[in-house]
């Protein structure tokens, strides 16, 4: 059996305020493995996007493991935490996240800045590469402000995936577009995820969630379902998929 790529071992998470202690997450484990499609769904406020940090390397648990993609990464120091983040995960946020001040093709590039295992050329053609893939290669020299809110998205999952990381970390991706917008952001994820990416994504759309192949459900910072689909049951028309 294949080694899972994402391995999380009974993950705690607490945050401190003054005297009081807010439980986040209780007893997280879970297996993420290469090629898998989850969404992790629940209501406001139950743990949902601390969760995805904790995933993605920004923030770090107060107890349990965690292992990515071969890494031990639960106590790691700051800057090898950082330099295993930039190698192996890509994110999508809600809002986009571009720099205003640099075009599409810098925005894109810019993570890659950081990798010592790319030179120049490479660079430029991972870019040109991603671009191409969102359809946004004909926006290359054009800035953020003179995009709409669907087209930035495309060039936010552009930066994710143009360093090829292990898993892609998409944070209520169409949260912030309207349904046209949200439905091509959503199909393009449908197609990086049927040509070989690992995704994981968080969201309060029902609609949405039901998009992945697999759907974990959060309440009050616990696991309390986690169900995958059979292929059939994942139809192109997720309003009528099953509850």
């Amino acid at each position: 059996m294949k080694e899972p790529l994402i391995t999380l071992n009974d993950i705690k998470k607490i945050f401190y305020t003054e005297d009081v202690e807010t439980h986040a997450l209780s007893d997280i484990s879970l297996r993420i493995y290469q090629g898998e499609y989850v969404s992790i769904a629940g209501p406001s406020g139950c743990g949902k996007s601390t969760l995805l940090s904790l995933l993605g390397l920004l923030d770090v648990a107060t107890e349990g493991q965690y292992q990515l993609a071969g890494h031990e990464v639960t106590s790691i120091a700051k800057d090898e935490r950082a330099r295993i983040r930039n190698q192996e995960i890509g994110f999508i946020f809600q809002s986009f996240n571009l720099i205003s001040d640099l075009d599409v093709e810098e925005n894109v590039e810019l993570p890659l800045t950081y990798r010592r295992d790319l030179n120049k050329q490479e660079r430029k053609q991972r870019v040109k590469e991603a671009l191409e893939k969102v359809d946004m290669l004909y926006r290359a020299k054009h800035f953020p402000a003179q995009l709409s809110g669907g087209q930035q998205q495309r060039v936010a999952v552009a930066r994710a995936i143009a360093g090829r990381p292990s898993i892609i970390l998409a944070d209520e991706p169409t949260g912030n577009l309207d349904t046209k917008n949200a439905e091509a952001v959503m199909q393009l994820l449908d197609t990086l995820h049927a040509e070989g990416a690992t995704i994981c994504m968080v969201t309060h759309d029902p609609r949405s969630a039901l998009r992945a192949r697999r759907k974990i459900d959060l309440v009050d910072g616990r696991i309390v379902a986690d169900k995958t689909f059979a292929r059939s049951e994942v139809l192109a028309s997720p309003e009528e998929a099953p509850c």
